[in-house]
């Protein structure tokens, strides 16, 4: 599981980071409001951890800005000031969940397991790309009238290209979401499943879906 966290105090990041990291999460971070906007709005994450109290744009204001653009990314609020009505001010403000600083790290990492747990569970069971669509019960995908059988990793794939839609997703973000376990960073892995789901997706006669982004990654993007 990918995840954010949003934390401007340098000894609490780092706990934070290593804690996830030590329960298996892949963690990225930022220090401020607008990195992290920038961030989530151009990478796929799976949760965002997110401190009220950032330099410039405060968390509650990212956390709107997120749902006005339709994002609906499982967040865990944090805050030092954990009186009631800052509580009630995060969740209406759109997070998950709310936990006052100070914490212990072992109650933040069931958080983050639950939250994430949750947005499994409401995901869409069938998800779509222009004509293209994935049925994720029956892991069979179809292009217009046509059935696309899949392997289990390209299922995999597609399933994470398709749910980041419109997003780039690197290399080392693919292989730590669809094969979730360390590959060499050199490895042509990935671009050798691309191209069996380009085989399989991008037949003659239709628009092309899944591109490629020079020297970043892939994208699967609506036609314009």
């Amino acid at each position: 599981m990918h995840v954010l966290v949003v934390e401007d105090d340098p000894k609490t990041a780092a706990f934070i980071r290593q804690s996830l990291v030590d329960a298996g999460f892949a963690v990225e971070m930022a220090h401020d409001g607008e990195t992290a906007l920038k961030l989530l709005s151009a990478t796929p994450f799976d949760l965002a951890v997110m401190d009220v109290m950032l330099p410039g744009r405060d968390g509650l204001s990212v956390i709107q800005e997120l749902r006005a653009r339709g994002n609906r990314l499982p967040v865990l609020l944090l805050s030092a000031r954990g009186e009631v009505n800052e509580k009630v001010d995060g969740l209406e403000a759109g997070a998950d969940d709310y936990l006052p600083k100070p914490f212990a790290l072992e109650e933040l990492i069931a958080r983050v397991r639950a939250l994430v747990r949750r947005g499994r569970e409401t995901r869409e069971l069938i998800v779509r790309v222009a004509d293209l669509a994935l049925d994720t019960t029956t892991r069979v995908a179809s292009r217009g009238a046509r059935k696309i059988e899949l392997t289990n990793r390209e299922f995999r794939l597609l399933e994470y290209l398709m749910r980041s839609a419109g997003q780039v997703c690197t290399r080392m973000m693919i292989l730590e979401q669809v094969w979730e376990y360390g590959f060499d960073p050199g490895t042509n892995v990935v671009d050798v499943y691309i191209r069996k789901l380009r085989d399989k997706i991008d037949v003659q006669g239709k628009t092309k879906l899944l591109h490629s982004v020079r020297g970043v990654g892939y994208i699967i993007k609506e036609p314009k």
